[in-house]
């Protein structure tokens, strides 16, 4: 039976015309609606449908040429292209393993593996690497990171050392400028204890770590971005002009700097609002230098007052409620292991004056111990201590000394007090005659410097003094002098300052003072443990005793060559140095205490040319030897000699000669202040030249004039120095 269909394929004409009209109809439709579905999906099918015919057509043209008809034996078999289920056309892969789409072969695996976070054998070691591209950075960006750390540990421990080795580390000294504008910047937004912290910081670092150079540059950054800093910190224009002038009182930025600053600024800029009101509020008010020094209430640090009070309550409170580990809770709470000897002195000299507190006392002092609360040598340092006081104590307690030994007996069986102690001679016992003396002294000069504290009156304290009669004791008491204004406030400090200087000119030769600092710095890091802040104020002793001609500036150098070279008494030796050549070293030193009665050279200096203009006008001369004297200054009376000089050039009179005269004549201006006075002029004459022609015949008269008179030494030289 015939198939409907012909040879060439298997549609009849009737379909194919049939087709034809849909194709027709169909790419109508497409060319009307291009992006219509049923146009692109009839346009795919048409597609496949040609490509089926030619395929089709092709095999039957194949079958023809080899056998004849479409049912010969021995034509080979048509082989069809396979096809995925989406109709597209693939290749077959060899040994018919199959293509997309297909099943493939039965031991066929598929190689792309795939890791699931969720199966329990997930291992994040078998995950690909993946290298990811990380952007290089600069020098100047790794040390702006660093910064805030630095920063932020030094407003947490306070430790200024420890914050200059940091920054040593980081290197890069070129990009100090950014620390110096990030420091301040993160500071005017704190309190005022962070502002003080980073202006002794400053001061610390300034010319070891940070450069002069820098410390401009960091600061006119900061004038550069006040505009931006405003936006978050609404008094950043008066906090920055504060922190300006604290920088030029404490000679870290210079006076210049405010001008200089000025020109990288625009007129309107609020930079130049800083720096209008650095020089106008704070560095032209009267006693600028004491008020930007406590405007941020002073020191960082706990004073040492302050400890020994706390020490004190905390010892009575314990008595009170006897809790042993409450104690010592607070004793670690104080932060101060370098002086927990006098956390010793306290509780045993209470202890002693109640009796019935001993046994709580022994209790304390004896777990501190064993807790390694407080050290051998804090221990036995406290012990030494109450030993030195003992005889002041009997005057209070008379059975000191009795429970004194009884209490170190115990303490030493026990355990907690090295006995070590008892076998040095520590406990006080000492028989030697010369030892004996030396104690005597000793004690007599803490009375007479406690009297000359109360009383300010030199005279009589140097009278006293060579009543004693032992002359090799002065370096002693020099220590002993400066140990003790160490411990007490400015007034005293000022107070001792000006004694050296008297006792120089009168009774103390060179060698005793250089003796005496010798003895002080040796012994630095002893009186450390009971001044905190030693290392600084014997440092200032030493620079205002070079500014007061107490020491020459040689006379460092041979203490210098009396000390360890790694010392911490080099060290303030180092410091003293420093202070005493840096720019206008004079004027801060003889602030540096309020300069005695507390007023500022400027202040002094006016006094004395409104005192010396008095005088000329007819004033009496025993009058104006009390006003001197009254100004409490002994050690700037130097200032005196040389405006008499200048105002007998100028008159061209003789009476100021005659109040220099009666002033050396009643002691109130030394032979070393009045040469002082005297170089002072000299090294001046090219200038006072200019206004008086004959100033320099003037003033050799005058030299020749005090020389013969004796107020001015023989060897004093006329000749201006080069």
């Amino acid at each position: 039976m015939s198939s409907p269909r012909n040879d060439a394929g298997f549609l009849t004409q009737q379909q194919r015309e049939q087709l034809r009209v849909a194709v027709q109809n169909a790419e109508t439709l497409s060319l009307a609606s291009p992006r219509s579905p049923t146009g692109g999906t009839t346009s795919a099918l048409l597609q496949q449908y040609e490509l089926q015919q030619q395929e089709r057509r092709a095999a039957a043209a194949a079958a023809r040429a080899g056998g004849g008809g479409g049912g010969g034996g021995g034509a080979a078999p048509v082989r069809h292209p396979r096809r995925s289920h989406s109709g597209k056309a693939v290749k077959l892969k060899k040994d018919g393993a199959g293509g997309k789409g297909t099943w493939g072969r039965l031991i066929d695996a598929d190689t792309a593996t795939f890791l699931d976070q969720n199966d329990p054998n997930y291992d994040s070691d078998e995950e690909p690497y993946e290298l990811i591209e990380v952007p290089a950075t600069t020098p100047l960006e790794d040390y702006k990171k660093s910064l805030v750390t630095i920063i932020e540990e030094y407003f947490s421990t306070g430790d200024a050392k420890q914050t200059a080795s940091d920054l040593k580390e980081v290197g890069y000294d070129d990009f100090h400028r950014y620390f110096v504008k990030k420091l301040v910047s993160m500071a005017m937004d704190r309190h005022d204890k962070e502002k003080e912290m980073v202006s002794v910081l400053l001061s610390c670092l300034y010319g070891d770590v940070v450069s002069s150079t820098q410390i401009k540059l960091g600061f006119v950054m900061l004038l550069q971005a006040v505009d931006d800093l405003s936006v978050d910190i609404p008094d950043a224009v008066d906090v920055l002009a504060l922190f300006i002038a604290r920088s030029v009182v404490d000679d870290i930025l210079p006076p210049a700097f405010l001008n200089k600053a000025k020109g990288s600024l625009t007129e309107s800029s609020k930079g130049m609002q800083v720096l209008q009101i650095a020089a106008k509020s704070y560095l032209s008010a009267p006693h600028h230098a004491e008020l930007l020094e406590r405007r941020w209430g002073g020191s960082v640090y706990v004073t040492v007052d302050e400890v020994k009070r706390r020490i004190t309550d905390l010892v009575k409170e314990y008595i009170r409620n006897g809790d042993t580990a409450e104690a010592c809770r607070c004793i670690r709470e104080l932060a101060v292991p370098f002086f927990h000897h006098e956390v010793v002195k306290r509780a045993v000299t209470l202890g002693m004056e109640s009796p019935a507190a001993e046994a709580l006392i022994i209790k304390l002092l004896k777990e501190a111990s064993e807790e390694g609360l407080i050290s051998s040598s804090q221990m036995v340092k406290g012990f030494s201590r109450i030993t030195e006081s003992l005889d002041d104590l009997s005057l209070d307690i008379p059975s000191a000394k009795s429970q004194f030994q009884t209490l170190v007996s115990k303490a030493v069986s026990e355990g907690w007090l090295d006995s070590s102690y008892v076998s040095s001679g520590a406990n006080g016992n000492v028989q030697d005659d010369d030892h004996e003396k030396l104690r005597r002294y000793k004690r007599d000069a803490v009375s007479m410097i406690h009297e000359y504290f109360l009383s300010d009156d030199t005279p009589e304290l140097i009278r006293t003094l060579k009543e004693l009669g032992v002359p090799e004791y002065n370096p002693i008491f020099i220590k002993k002098l400066v140990t003790i204004a160490m411990d007490r406030k400015n007034r005293e400090k000022e107070m001792a300052s000006v004694l050296l200087s008297s006792l120089s000119m009168e009774l103390f030769s060179t060698e005793d003072i250089v003796k005496g600092f010798i003895m002080l710095l040796e012994s630095a890091e002893d009186t450390a443990l009971d001044i905190l802040d030693a290392s600084d104020e014997l440092g200032l002793f030493l620079a205002r005793a070079v500014i007061d001609d107490v020491l020459a500036p040689l006379n460092l150098d041979e203490i210098g060559s009396e000390l360890p070279p790694k010392c911490s008494g080099a060290e303030t030796l180092n410091m003293a140095r420093s202070l005493a050549s840096a720019r206008h070293a004079g004027e801060r030193l003889l602030r540096c205490w309020g300069g005695g009665t507390g007023e500022a050279v400027e202040d002094a200096k006016d006094k004395i040319a409104k005192l010396l203009e008095e005088y000329e006008s007819g004033g009496d001369v025993g009058e104006a030897c009390n006003c001197i004297r009254e100004m409490g200054m002994p050690f700037f009376n130097h200032e005196v000699v040389k405006k008499a000089l200048v105002m007998a050039m100028e008159k061209k009179r003789e009476r100021p000669l005659v109040l220099l005269h009666e002033c050396f004549g009643e002691g109130i201006i030394t032979i070393n202040q009045m040469t002082k006075g005297f170089s002072r002029v000299r090294d001046g004459l090219d200038d006072l030249a200019l206004d008086i022609p004959d100033a320099r015949e003037k003033f050799l008269s005058y030299v020749e004039y005090a020389k013969k008179n004796g107020w001015l030494a023989l060897s004093f030289g006329g000749a201006a120095s080069t």
